[in-house]
């Protein structure tokens, strides 16, 4: 387990890599480059627009890659989507900026981040269905968080390189090339993912499947047809922490060096204590899935969001670097609660011939609903010269938006369910056909 765990982690990472590293270039030097002709405000927008388009793929590639993975097994997922984000990420640090080549660059700079999405939306399905799929029942959410840390370790290493160059090169190299690098060593680093999963074995239960002649012909149409209710409940809930997540990491960071004067090297290392304890912290919250549930601290955790966003806002505007790191640091606590646990959560909910497509495509519909337009509204509502209130509105209604729809799900732990309703269904799968018709 530690091995495939270790595997499906590295992936993550490195997968998370590429999508985190376009945020960051997106708050800080995206806009004058490609879109020069706009006020500064209109070309942070613009830029975060282009990033707000990898979102919107993602439930695509959740689909393409969810078919594969229901049909043809979870292993070639990991491959071909680790592969396709990669190539993806080191091709848009060789686009010219619009001085070059006009608009083809922030054209080309879209497509390029499509196909980022595309292959995200395939990654995150595969890596957690590797380990939830191995792993013992009672073990299942722990293992299961292994790859819940793969975006917090990309993160790091995305703004770790991102903030080593800020501090080492003048403005002027930084915009000319520095932040370019970061892309360009994606392609290091999507060859040594690609080397690690190369051994990854098949899980037990798609060859249960494969064997027995059960798998789904048209994944797609199965979740969609019998289980939309519960594919729109999954991406309502997860919303928040997606919306939570890119405020504390992407929005605070254009804000607070755009509209505050914060240095950038500050502000990233800042945003990076934060989500270094938020990784740390994401096994030992799964844990207490494992033992107390995985719904009850998913709605904790949106409860958290949902009374820190007024706080986060006024503790970002004072500028001053140990009350912002507390601000965003609280805003993730309340995501880690509920994400630590949805590596094991979301695969329960579907039954394991649809499990790949509907686990995945859940997930990316709340990045959809709480990632690709929070950095965009929060930009936008924060154009004033007041704290940015309007903010702290739109993440607590997203957050107790998330809260009504995990209240409407089930608990899915097979061992708390057992406690609480007495014997259920004999075998894992029973209990996954269980769960999903409910």
């Amino acid at each position: 387990m530690l091995r495939l765990a270790s595997a499906s982690l590295a992936g993550t990472a490195i997968e998370f890599y590429d999508f985190f590293v376009y945020g960051t270039a997106a708050a800080l030097v995206l806009g004058p480059l490609f879109f020069p002709s706009f006020s500064p405000l209109a070309g942070t927008l613009a830029a975060f627009g282009t990033f707000g388009i990898g979102f919107l793929a993602r439930p695509l590639g959740s689909v393409l890659f969810g078919h594969i993975g229901d049909r043809h097994g979870r292993r070639p997922v990991l491959l071909a989507s680790l592969l396709l984000t990669g190539l993806a990420t080191v091709a848009v640090g060789c686009v010219p900026t619009y001085a070059s080549i006009g608009m083809a660059a922030p054209l080309l700079l879209l497509m390029l981040r499509f196909l980022q999405g595309l292959g995200l939306g395939g990654e995150w399905g595969g890596a957690v269905l590797l380990t939830a799929e191995h792993a013992p029942e009672q073990q299942r959410g722990l293992w299961a968080s292994f790859p819940q840390v793969g975006p917090a370790m990309g993160f790091l290493l995305a703004n770790g390189m991102t903030l080593t160059l800020s501090a080492t090169l003048t403005d002027g190299q930084f915009a000319s090339w520095g932040w370019r690098v970061p892309f360009w060593a994606a392609g290091v680093l999507a060859v040594a993912g690609l080397w690690l999963r190369r051994s990854v074995e098949e899980t037990p239960q798609f060859r249960a499947l494969a064997e027995t002649g059960r798998r789904s012909d048209a994944p797609l149409s199965e979740v969609v047809r019998g289980h939309w209710r519960l594919l729109l409940l999954t991406g309502g809930a997860l919303s928040a922490g997606y919306a939570v997540f890119y405020a504390a990491t992407t929005w605070s960071l254009a804000y607070a060096t755009d509209r505050l004067g914060v240095n950038r090297t500050v502000m990233l290392a800042c945003i990076m204590a934060a989500v270094a304890l938020k990784g740390t912290l994401t096994p030992l919250v799964a844990v207490l899935g494992d033992r107390h549930g995985r719904r009850p601290l998913c709605l904790i955790g949106c409860t958290i969001c949902a009374l820190w966003m007024f706080p986060f806002v006024a503790l970002l505007r004072t500028g001053d670097p140990l009350l912002m790191t507390l601000g965003c640091l609280g805003g993730l606590l309340g995501m880690v609660t509920m994400f630590a646990v949805v590596g094991a959560y979301l695969p329960e909910l579907y039954a394991p011939r649809i499990r790949c497509t509907g686990a995945a495509v859940g997930y990316n519909l709340g990045g959809v609903l709480g990632g690709a337009l929070t950095p965009i509204v929060a930009t936008a509502l924060a154009d004033g010269s007041g704290p940015p209130w309007g903010v702290a509105l739109y993440l607590t209604a997203i957050a107790l938006l998330s809260l009504a729809c995990f209240a409407l799900l089930p608990e899915t732990n097979p061992t708390v369910v057992r406690t609480r309703t007495g014997p259920g269904p004999g075998t894992e799968t029973e209990a996954a056909e269980a769960a999903t018709s409910a």
